[in-house]
């Protein structure tokens, strides 16, 4: 392949614009597009960041196929996204729970304190679980900011089915625990232990449910390997509308888990105030959705 095919497949690779590419190399768009058409070469130095930008070859890009080079997963993108979100799905499942089994812990006779004191340390470990994954999310996206698209359409299809089944099993599985949580409040009205026990297991089976809607959400965006390239290749406007949509999004779990200590502190509220994390997770997605610096364009 010539220097111009390369170029067109690593930018369609990328997902970014003839416009948004001319951006980050600092030239003019109408100097890439003579690029890709043939027409015009670019200096040493602008191939040299066209490498580093697209972590190609440079012999690869000027007398190579880019295409060829990339038909296999040299990243292991695949095994560490998979890893990712089985962290952050579980850890994030496994707080809803903890708030149960904490429940569950009282009910059967253990101590407020004892209690509480192993849900702030199953909160602590989860936190520090989902810190940790972030960082080296964070950092595996800047040692790789570009990733051929290895998957062939019938492994994203596969995971489509998939997809389906696990966010209407994690609905059915809320309706059931819902019905089910009424089925305790009618048979045991206001009775000890029984009521505790129902919203256990409440939020127990909510707690699967919400791992199931995390681990396939991010799972569908593994798929989506153009939107990963255009994420960590962004123009400068997009960088600064991202970096916002972060900053605004980590200030509210922090505040949502500033409050949630407060109130399990001051009111003894451990077992009823788990649903400011639910509220902190919607208002994060509605942040994301009204700040998308790509809105329109996916």
């Amino acid at each position: 392949m010539a220097f111009s095919e390369n170029l067109q497949f690593i930018r369609a690779q990328a997902g970014v614009t003839q416009e948004q590419l001319a951006e980050q190399l600092d030239v003019s768009r109408q100097s890439v597009s003579k690029w890709e058409g043939g027409q015009s070469f670019p200096e040493m130095d602008t191939l040299l960041r066209i490498c580093d930008l697209y972590d190609v070859n440079l012999d690869t890009l000027l007398r190579g196929s880019v295409e060829e080079s990339r038909v296999e997963d040299t990243a292991r993108y695949d095994q560490f996204m998979t890893r990712f979100a089985k962290r952050i799905a579980f850890a994030t499942g496994s707080i809803i729970a903890g708030v149960g089994l904490c429940g569950l812990l009282e009910a059967r006779g253990v101590s407020e304190m004892l209690s509480g004191a192993f849900l702030l340390l199953v909160i602590a470990v989860c936190v520090v679980a989902i810190v940790a994954s972030c960082i080296q999310h964070d950092i595996f996206c800047k040692r790789y900011p570009v990733i051929a698209d290895f998957y062939t359409q019938e492994q994203k299809d596969a995971f489509h089915q998939k997809f389906v089944w696990y966010i209407s099993g994690g609905v059915g599985a809320i309706l059931f625990a819902v019905a089910l949580l009424l089925l305790f409040f009618f048979v045991f009205p206001e009775q000890e232990p029984y009521e505790s026990y129902g919203i256990a297991l409440f939020l127990l089976i909510v707690a699967g449910a919400v791992t199931c809607f995390i681990y396939a959400g991010i799972n569908d965006d593994k798929y989506n390997i153009a939107k990963y390239n255009r994420d960590n290749n962004p123009t400068p406007e997009a960088r600064q509308r991202l970096n916002l949509i972060g900053t605004i999004q980590a200030a509210m779990m922090l505040l949502a888990t500033a409050v949630y200590v407060g109130l399990g502190l001051t009111r003894d509220l451990w077992r009823t105030a788990w649903w400011i994390f639910a509220v902190a997770g919607i208002l994060c997605g509605v942040v994301a959705v009204i700040l998308d610096p790509y809105k329109g364009n996916d």
